[in-house]
């Protein structure tokens, strides 16, 4: 699940909501070098409005055109016709070449009607609660079922029930809000992050709030806010105050959640010396400091603020991934909602 998937969602709602008909389509299987994995999503409304991608273009101008050929007019309204239905591209060489898709691959869609969207709003409002939803389609009847589910569910079909997985959109708390948070927080913005910025020295927090979009300032002290963000496996914490005061407290709060990275700005040295303060002050565990990434980021060569930044987002992504790889291949369970 990406958070596109999210937002995918949310402009199928709006949709129905202004009484437009609009199908869903869903990768259930691909073979060869896909574009998108199994469980992307793409929405489409009754005039071929798209949201999303299940081909990265390569498949979507006859998709739209066979979603429009679903719909019919009654009393001058668009209606979507009632059960779901499998779509396969590139099963031959012949389509795959047509089609562009790379390599020989070939995908199985499955093509869902959005009629009732109550359950919709019940994922989206799951979601912003950051806790992970199954949902399962029947193809059959149309049928949709929701389930909370732990981290390490998997996406499964069977041929006849479709179960995909919508987690949290990933967060990115930034400790400061200096000139490096800034461009931190702008990567972070395109990359589809909810980022969220604390520092109690107001003189740095109203320039970054004062030019930045899409980014939320977090009222408190550092160690404060990360306690009662209660950091989930959707969650990076990067302190780059470069004052012990603030970086200290937030990370001795951060190393001992669920947050899946966890990165303080500073040298070797700088970073030894924090290692060192937080064992000996704060009884922080081996185990938890080994979690650290300092000095934050991959190493690029970064100079100026923008590289850095560069650096220290590249390495975030590079752990979000790892985490999602290993999701993937986890063990399923899941428990009902009440």
């Amino acid at each position: 699940m990406e958070s596109l998937d999210l937002s995918v969602l949310a402009d199928a709602l709006n949709w129905r909501r202004a009484g437009r008909a609009v199908t869903l389509v869903t990768v259930v299987q691909t073979w060869g070098s896909a574009p998108r994995p199994p469980g992307s999503l793409l929405a489409v409304r009754d005039d071929g409005v798209v949201s999303g991608s299940v081909s990265g273009g390569c498949v979507e101008d006859d998709l739209i055109a066979r979603t429009k050929a679903r719909f019919r007019q009654v009393d001058g309204v668009a209606l979507a016709l009632e059960k779901p239905a499998m779509i396969a591209y590139g099963v031959t060489q012949e389509e795959a070449a047509r089609f562009g898709l790379p390599c020989g691959g070939s995908l199985r869609l499955v093509q869902e009607p959005l009629l009732d969207t109550t359950w919709v709003e019940q994922l989206l409002a799951y979601t912003a609660a950051h806790q992970l939803v199954a949902r399962t389609l029947t193809l059959a009847t149309g049928a949709v079922r929701l389930m909370p589910v732990p981290r390490g569910h998997a996406m499964q079909f069977d041929g006849s029930t479709l179960t995909t997985v919508f987690g949290p959109k990933w967060r990115l708390l930034l400790i400061g809000a200096g000139q490096l948070s800034q461009a931190v927080a702008q990567i972070g913005v395109m990359l589809d992050f909810d980022v969220l910025v604390c520092d109690p020295r107001e003189e740095y927090a109203a320039v970054l709030m004062a030019g930045m979009q899409g980014v939320r300032r977090m009222d408190g002290m550092p160690d404060d806010v990360v306690r009662e963000l209660v950091p989930d496996t959707h969650t990076a914490i990067v302190a780059l105050t470069h004052d012990p005061k603030l970086d200290d407290m937030a990370l001795l709060e951060a190393l001992q959640s669920d947050a899946f990275y966890v990165g303080a700005l500073g040298s070797r040295r700088n970073q030894e010396a924090r290692k060192r303060r937080l064992a000996e002050h704060f009884d922080v565990s081996a185990e938890a400091l080994g979690r650290l990434h300092g000095p934050v980021g991959l190493a690029l060569g970064a100079k100026t603020p923008a590289e850095i930044a560069v650096s220290i987002v590249a390495e975030i992504v590079q752990a979000k991934n790892a985490v999602a790889a290993f999701t993937a291949t986890a063990a399923p369970g899941s428990w009902v909602l009440p």
